[in-house]
């Protein structure tokens, strides 16, 4: 496999300290070689990291730098993965308009670049921003556009996340029973894949799971949450759907 394949299937996996050493050496060969590509993606590969670990300000300044060799380069498609990120780290820190902004300006990178699994996954994103901003039937509504392309495309590296999303929308309906089982389900989607959740998605469910402990109690929240875990995703949407 190439670095690209070997170094996110690492970030995945949660191998954070395999994927620096990756990238470093990477970093060090890509531009010994004027392999911009190969440089974006390790710059890339290491901001992800930064967020992972907590570093909204480390993910930032390596996702600008893959951006400025990305725009060196001038191939438009290099630009993908480090706009993602940016987007990414506007949405954790809180600056959900911006945040948007970003999103929508990524989603005409990738229709642009024909890229529609990509524009899936950036509306995905945008959806999070408006539930962030208060407006959940647009929320609501560009979930279920995405959860419906996911399991119709056979996407099955995204399902966990479709979960995720619906673990959110149910969070801000303050329907912290539902929110529990779908974090099981997202939970055993991850793991049937073998997979971590990515950095804004881990914050996402873990801001649920407290959300829902509290308001359900521990008890209750085991209870809804195992019985999350025996559900196949598309089961459970179906369980949910109102």
């Amino acid at each position: 496999m190439d670095f690209s394949t070997n170094v996110r299937s690492a970030f995945r996996r949660g191998e954070t300290d395999a994927v620096v050493r990756m990238s470093e050496a990477e970093i060090a060969r890509a531009q010994a070689a004027g392999d911009l590509a190969g440089e974006v993606e390790a710059r890339y590969s290491l901001a992800r990291v930064a967020i992972r670990g907590g570093d909204l300000p480390g993910g930032e300044a390596r996702a600008r730098e893959a951006l400025e060799v990305a725009l060196r380069s001038g191939d438009r498609s290099l630009e993908e993965r480090p706009r993602h990120v940016l987007a990414g780290v506007a949405r954790m820190s809180g600056d959900l308009a911006r945040a948007r902004d970003l999103y929508r300006e990524s989603i005409a990178l990738n229709e642009a670049l024909d890229q529609p699994m990509t524009v899936n996954s950036e509306y995905h994103n945008l959806a999070f921003c408006e539930l962030g901003l208060g407006n959940i039937d647009v929320a609501r509504h560009l979930f279920a556009e995405s959860r419906e392309r996911v399991f119709r495309n056979g996407w099955a590296d995204f399902v966990p996340y479709v979960c995720v999303a619906e673990t959110a929308l149910a969070t801000a309906e303050g329907d912290h029973a539902r929110a529990a089982r779908m974090i099981g389900v997202a939970d055993a989607a991850f793991a049937s894949l073998g997979q971590v959740p990515d950095p804004d998605d881990a914050a996402d469910l873990a801001k649920a799971r407290a959300a829902a402990i509290e308001a359900l109690g521990t008890a209750t929240f085991d209870e809804e949450y195992a019985r999350g875990q025996a559900l196949d995703p598309r089961a459970a949407f179906a369980d949910e759907r109102r």
